[in-house]
C-alpha cells in the first residue's frame, strides 16, 4: 500500500467510525435513511408551526440532552437525541477517544491543532473539508 493510500485509509476508517456511532437512522414507516444529522434536519419538517419540536432532559448522569422530533416526508415522527459532548456512556465515551485519536493522527501530520478541531467538526456535519482533501502524507526520505 503506497503512502498515500495508508494515509487516507486510515483517516476515513476514523471518520467512518465517528459518523457510525450516531447515525445512519432509519424511519421505521417508510425506511428513509438518514446518513446524517445535517441530512436529518434538513429532510425532515417541524410536527407542527406552534412548537420548535425540541424538549430538553437530563440524562441519569447529570447531562444536558436535546430531544428533537420531526416529521419524516412520510409524515412519521420521529425523534432524536443531541447530547453535549460530556456524553459519559459508552458509546459517548467511545466517539471522544475516536476524535482525539484523529485528532493526534492529523497533528502528527503537520497540522495544528485547532484547525485539525475544525476541520474534523466541518465532516462530521457533513461538510466537505477542503483541507482534508488535499492533505497528503509527509514523504519520508529513505537514508
Amino acid at each position: 500500500m503506497t503512502d498515500d493510500n495508508q494515509f487516507y485509509s486510515e483517516l476515513f476508517k476514523g471518520l467512518r467510525e465517528l459518523a457510525e456511532s450516531a447515525f445512519p437512522k432509519k424511519c421505521t414507516n417508510c425506511g428513509r435513511l438518514f446518513v446524517s444529522a445535517e441530512q436529518f434536519l434538513l429532510e425532515t419538517q417541524d410536527i407542527n408551526a406552534s412548537t420548535t419540536g425540541l424538549k430538553q432532559s437530563e440524562g441519569d448522569d447529570g447531562s444536558k440532552i436535546i430531544e428533537v422530533f420531526r416529521n419524516c416526508p412520510c409524515g412519521s415522527t420521529l425523534m432524536e437525541f443531541f447530547n453535549d459532548r460530556r456524553d459519559t456512556s459508552e458509546a459517548g465515551i467511545k466517539r471522544r477517544g475516536k476524535f482525539e485519536e484523529l485528532m493526534s493522527f492529523l497533528q502528527n501530520n503537520n497540522l495544528d491543532k485547532t484547525t485539525a478541531r475544525m476541520e474534523l467538526i466541518k465532516v462530521l456535519r457533513g461538510e466537505k473539508s477542503e483541507i482534508l482533501s488535499k492533505m497528503r502524507p509527509p514523504i519520508t526520505r529513505i537514508k
